[in-house]
């Protein structure tokens, strides 16, 4: 229970009344949760729709998109902003990559990525809630979840010390390739679409990635996440 209550509050800004504390090998189990808390996330969000779907649809997507970021804490976004500074600003060098993504200060293009995904997903949110098929906008956050642990399954993390660290040394592998079938497989026979260009996605940017740093980080994992999570929306109004 301890890596659920690490994963529940990493993932989000639910305030809870005690503290998982912080071993390291508790951080590698808490991944194993993620795509459930990324269920958890969606729920909520299906929760609104559900309560506001005989409301313009604009007021709801905006509605839903302010709780997203909330119940987040803006955690991704920081990664995704991050992550398009230091691509836009290290000129193909790893080191000085890393190191933009280290630095507090935000550059322009990352305003510019940031805007242009919400808008992506305020816009598909906008389409999604004029179907009957409201549900499926659990997908989103939770396949954006399950990317974290195809990362860490699939692609080595680069810095030598932090949480990031301890989770890609502690996690077990066979259990989480469990929990993603587990995930993964019912949404793909449910929306093929989606899946498929999340998982597309998902592979050029783990190739851009492996091309620039020779692995990942926390903010190209967060970046990863928003991305997907814009993607499999995009699939999810795709007939």
């Amino acid at each position: 229970m301890k890596s659920l209550i690490t994963a529940l509050q990493f993932l989000t800004r639910i305030p809870l009344p005690f503290n998982s504390g912080n071993h390291p090998q508790q951080a590698g189990y808490s991944l194993l949760w993620y795509p459930l808390i990324g269920t958890f996330i969606g729920a909520m969000l299906f929760g609104i729709a559900l309560l506001m779907q005989h409301q313009p649809a604009q007021l709801t997507s905006i509605i839903i998109l302010i709780t997203w970021v909330l119940i987040t804490g803006g955690l991704h976004l920081d990664g995704l902003a991050d992550s398009a500074d230091a691509w836009a600003g290290g000129y193909g060098n790893k080191e000085k990559t890393l190191a933009i993504m280290k630095d507090s200060h935000v550059g322009s293009l990352a305003v510019v990525v940031l805007v242009l995904v919400l808008l992506v997903k305020f816009v598909a949110l906008g389409e999604l809630l004029k179907s009957s098929e409201l549900y499926y906008l659990i997908f989103a956050p939770m396949l954006g979840r399950c990317t974290v642990l195809v990362l860490f399954l699939t692609t080595p993390y680069v810095r030598e010390r932090g949480l990031g660290s301890d989770m890609a040394k502690y996690l077990p592998r066979h259990l989480a390739l469990i929990v993603l079938m587990l995930f993964v497989i019912p949404a793909l026979l449910l929306k093929p679409i989606a899946v498929l260009m999340a998982i597309a996605m998902l592979a050029g940017l783990r190739y851009l990635m492996m091309q620039r740093i020779a692995g990942m980080t926390g903010d190209t994992i967060g970046a990863s996440i928003e991305i997907i999570e814009a993607v499999v929306l995009l699939g999810l109004i795709f007939i």
